[in-house]
């Protein structure tokens, strides 16, 4: 009989020994695998290492990189425990080797499975929004797109169609120079006022380059000097595109090469206008290999580098006298018809100069007869040689002599403060002028004075969108432009006085320029500064007096703020022209005891962070304020300000994060307009404590979604305006309050559902704006009471709000207005934030 125990014996003696041949074959095998999880974790490194790097410029999540960094740092610190292993622990090499193969095996089946799937994942992500941005690059129907397609984008917004008389053969030898193959850049050029940039505009519209090029025509006015990555960043923008950061101008030229050869499957036309002496290389910084880009470049240089130019020579006599007449509106209605013979030596002393003509033409314009004589005599007495840009200065001169009114002449000097191929809004100049020359503040002589120059063609008058009637006296939408030229004669006025006995003082500081009589700390050398330091602590030093009573400062996107110490004890109005992301109000600001206007304009590409803002509460004459493009700092007190004006600014650190309330800081302030300002969503604590407000304007801010529930407290508001607020929900019961309006605007407020409901009480209410209201879909019964007013109301709205009405048809003094709606792009310039 057979023993169990034995066979029991037998059978575990058995599995142990295979255990053991097991045992050695894995121990013999730990080697190999070690040093292939070595190979394995040596070559993966350096690969995800780049994968990290590329994960992060791409902007995507990191958490797949993550797992796999788990994954390798797991299997780094088990090779590192193997190797420590030594031939006295051989029986932990099986484990180890078990170890190693298992982490070896993981690894493999996340980079063969998770990783290819991540991968595949991501590639579609990539994939959709690469279709997107070619969607967005590509489609017909981009923003403010209209007339099939054909909208001519650029710098400046849509340039209008403009007048052309007597430009035909040049404008026909331009359109087939740049229809025809092979030539990449052309250079128009010609005389300052010959007409290059309104040919260029002209241009632009013609049916041929619009049937070859499209919604691709680019208008950049380029200008003295210009900066390339504001260039670069608004072709994005009008490219409907997210605008980037760029590092420099060799990454802005580098981005732009790749939008460029997006929008390339069809052609291209970039005209650069007004391109100064010496930017030949800027010009070449937009050349790019690509078939159908073209390049149009206006300047008063020839630049033969880029190929034989284009001359725009004077006009001939017969179409300078044709835009003569156009200009000085010579018809059978003129108060008075000159003699032809006066008319043609008139035109003569203009020398076929398009501006000249059309400046000379505006001043004559219903002007009587010995005006007509004097300017004759005028231009013969003159010295004209047309090589020289001087003696069209001269000329031009002659229609500035003839302005009788001492304000508008001055007026017109005060437009060369702002820099040029600018817009200058007409707000501003309400304020200056009200301040300088005693009118108005409502701004009604002021814009008498703008249209008197209109008329006289020294400016031009943009008005960007239709708002308001013209007899709410409403100019927030109104801008300036003028020739570079006519700039440059006002500025010539301001230069030809002594420095002590100057009334305009304009600096401009670009890069390391300064005026020889600037010393500001930078300027000094270390011996200079402590001398200056010490002489400071025994002596009073000698400030640099300044008699001007406007003082203009521009500076570039490098200025840091180096202020010369100077002491403007005169000046009524400083301007601030800036292009910089940091700025610092100049210290001798504090020093302005007779300031009383601030006019703070950045022209950079973003909103420029403002500091040193509590010097202003050190003027007690201040009455007036204006920010554009900035972020508003905490506010100071200001007891004295009546007008504050906020345009394109953030408000947050104004309004949310202040630790003094708006009414303590302007308890007196009259007027509040805050426009484009984008990061508004609610008024500031105290706001409707300030009860001498009369003018309240917010406008354009979407994201602002309630007013304040007692605004009612506002018992001296005459104007509230609040139009194209689009998240605007509710309008507080508390309006019908108020008791002095005149003026109530909800245009365009999209979101609002309904009106106050005893807004019929509103006893002085003149005018009602309430078009575009598409969620308004009843009005309150209280507008009955409209019926017991003794003045007329008008209501200006369109189809859908006249209908509201008519459910109230016997209010006897009520008239319905519905204004045709304007489509102007130029509003879209400065919108960018």
């Amino acid at each position: 009989m057979a023993d169990p125990l034995g066979g029991a014996v037998g059978a575990v003696m058995g599995e142990m020994v295979k255990y053991a041949i097991q045992t050695i074959k894995k121990g013999q095998d730990f080697g190999p695998t070690l040093e292939t999880n070595i190979q394995t974790l040596n070559a993966l490194a350096p690969l995800v290492e780049e994968m990290k790097g590329f994960n992060d410029l791409l902007d995507r999540p990191r958490e797949e990189i993550n797992k796999l960094e788990t994954h390798i740092r797991e299997g780094k610190e088990l090779v590192r425990k193997s190797k420590k292993l030594t031939l006295w622990r051989f029986f932990s090499f099986p484990s180890y080797q078990s170890k190693l193969q298992k982490k070896d095996e993981a690894l493999q089946r996340h980079l063969a499975v998770n990783v290819q799937v991540e991968n595949r994942k991501d590639l579609m992500d990539v994939l959709i929004k690469v279709n997107g941005i070619l969607e967005i690059l590509m489609r017909k129907d981009n923003l403010g797109q209209f007339d099939g397609g054909n909208q001519i984008r650029g710098l400046c917004g849509a340039p209008e169609e403009p007048q052309c008389k007597g430009m035909v053969e040049p404008l026909n030898k331009l359109k087939i120079e740049l229809i025809k193959d092979g030539v990449s850049v052309l250079v128009l050029t010609g005389l300052g006022g010959s007409g290059k940039s309104t040919l260029a505009k002209k241009l632009c519209w013609d049916p041929q380059i619009k049937g070859k090029f499209g919604g691709n025509i680019f208008f950049v006015t380029v200008s003295k000097t210009p900066n390339l990555k504001n260039i670069v960043q608004t072709l994005f923008e009008h490219c409907g595109l997210r605008v980037p950061e760029f590092h420099s101008d060799e990454d802005a030229i580098n981005r732009l090469g790749v939008l460029l050869r997006q929008v390339g499957r069809n052609p291209i036309l970039l005209v650069l206008d007004d391109v100064w002496p010496n930017s030949e290389g800027l010009v070449e910084k937009f050349k790019f290999k690509m078939s159908d880009y073209k390049i149009l470049v206006t300047s008063r240089v020839a630049f033969r580098r880029f190929g034989t130019p284009c001359q725009l020579d004077p006009l001939d006599h017969d179409h300078a006298v044709s835009l003569f007449h156009h200009f000085a509106q010579l018809n059978h209605s003129s108060s008075y018809m000159p003699d032809k013979n006066l008319v043609h030596e008139i035109v003569k002393g203009c020398k076929g100069s398009p501006l000249a003509l059309q400046v000379t033409a505006g001043s004559l314009c219903q002007q009587p007869f010995e005006k007509w004589q004097n300017m004759k005599e005028r231009l013969k007495s003159q010295t004209i040689l047309e090589s020289n840009s001087t003696n069209l200065l001269s000329r031009l001169q002659q229609s500035l002599d003839i302005l009788e009114d001492i304000n508008e002449k001055e007026c017109f000097l005060d437009l060369g403060l702002f820099p040029d191929d600018q817009r200058i809004p007409v707000t501003a100049l309400i304020d200056m002028w009200a301040a300088l020359y005693n009118l108005d503040e409502d701004g009604t002589k002021a814009m008498a004075i703008v249209h008197d120059l209109n008329t006289r063609n020294l400016i031009s008058v943009i008005s960007t969108r239709k708002v308001a009637t013209e007899t709410d006296m409403y100019y927030n939408n109104h801008y300036v432009v003028m020739h570079d030229l006519l700039r440059e004669l006002a500025n010539h006025q301001s230069k030809g006085e002594p420095f002590e006995q100057t009334k305009r003082l304009i600096i401009d500081l670009n890069g390391d320029v300064r005026p020889d009589w600037w010393i500001g700390p930078n300027q000094q050398g270390i011996i200079s500064r402590m001398y200056s330091f010490i002489a400071g602590m025994l002596v009073k030093q000698k400030q640099l007096k300044v008699a001007a009573r406007i003082l203009s400062i521009s500076t570039d996107e490098s200025f840091s703020s180096d202020w010369c110490d100077m002491q403007p004890d005169e000046a009524e109005v400083l301007i601030l022209n800036l292009r910089s992301d940091k700025y610092s109000l100049p210290d001798f600001t504090e020093k302005m005891s007779k300031l009383k206007v601030l006019i703070v304009t950045n022209y950079g590409f973003h909103r420029s962070e403002l500091t040193k803002f509590g010097l202003l509460s050190f003027l007690s004459d201040l009455k007036r304020i204006r920010l554009e493009k900035v972020s508003v700092p905490c506010l100071c007190i200001m007891k004295n300000l009546q007008k504050l004006s906020l345009h394109m600014c953030n408000t947050r650190n104004a309004f949310e994060s202040c630790y003094i309330q708006i009414s303590d800081a302007l308890p007196n302030l009259v007027e509040l307009s805050i426009d484009y300002c984008n990061d508004l969503i609610k008024l500031p604590d105290g706001f409707c404590n300030i009860t001498t407000l009369k003018k309240l304007s917010i406008t354009n801010c979407h994201k602002l979604s309630a007013i304040p529930q007692d605004i009612g407290k506002l018992e001296n508001l005459e104007v509230l305006r609040l139009c194209s607020c689009s998240d605007l929900e509710e309008m507080p019961e508390s309006v019908a309050g108020l008791n002095k309006l005149r003026c109530f605007d909800i245009s365009d407020c999209v979101s609002l559902p309904n009106l106050p409901n005893d807004i019929g009480d509103l006893k002085k209410l003149e005018k009602l704006y309430m078009k575009g209201c598409s969620n308004l879909s009843e009005l309150p019964y209280s507008v009955v009471n409209f019926g017991n007013l003794k003045h007329k109301i008008s209501i200006i709205c369109d189809e859908e709000g006249a209908s509201l009405w008519e459910h109230f048809p016997n209010i006897p003094n009520l008239k319905i207005e519905m204004p045709k709606v304007e489509i102007n792009l130029n509003w879209l310039h400065g919108t960018r934030s």
